[in-house]
């Protein structure tokens, strides 16, 4: 599967359809737009369902949601546990549910895209990376500062890490813990 998405990448690249962006783009068709600080992909995998105003879509938390019967869990990515506490300024807040809220405002209103992942993970959820408007949602989450980069699963997001931990952004302004160290 990953040698044909490599050639559709390479006969994309080749015919010059990439060649609306600056830059390349990765294994899977994605790149960072320089111009306006943009992650988005041009040849997603395996595209599952888009989420239309018929269909139930519910955001769990910051790296999960429901589009109809299907809960999609955002590979690369970890937030905050939906209870887990964060402190800034000497006072504590629900930083996991802030990240929810964060993931809701930037969802509402729009149709979901998800490019699935070949395997689920250990709880049965369906991996993928999801897009609003050709934008990962993994990596807004990241880049905003209201999830990491999933470093034990993925290098992918941790440029934009790299960018929101740099510039104090979402939860860099406050003491907190790893989603993973919490669990």
């Amino acid at each position: 599967m990953k040698k044909l998405l490599g050639i559709v990448v390479v006969s994309l690249v080749l015919s010059g359809n990439a060649k609306a962006h600056s830059g390349g783009t990765n294994s899977e068709g994605c790149h960072n737009q320089k111009s306006n600080n943009t992650y988005h992909c041009h040849n997603p995998k395996k595209k599952s369902e888009n989420s239309t105003s018929k269909d139930f879509l519910r955001v769990v938390d910051g790296d999960t949601i429901y589009i109809g019967k299907n809960k999609y869990r955002f590979s690369g990515i970890d937030a905050p546990e939906i209870k887990q506490t964060c402190e800034k300024d000497g006072a504590l807040f629900l930083c996991g549910a802030k990240a929810k809220e964060v993931l809701q405002n930037k969802i509402s209103g729009h149709k979901v895209t998800c490019v699935e992942e070949e395997e689920k993970d250990y709880y049965k959820r369906i991996l993928a990376e999801c897009f609003v408007n050709g934008e990962s949602l993994s990596a807004y989450m990241v880049r905003s500062g209201y999830a990491f980069a999933f470093r034990k699963y993925s290098k992918k997001f941790i440029k934009d890490e790299k960018f929101a931990k740099a510039n104090k952004l979402g939860l860099w302004k406050s003491k907190f813990e790893y989603p993973w160290d919490v669990r």
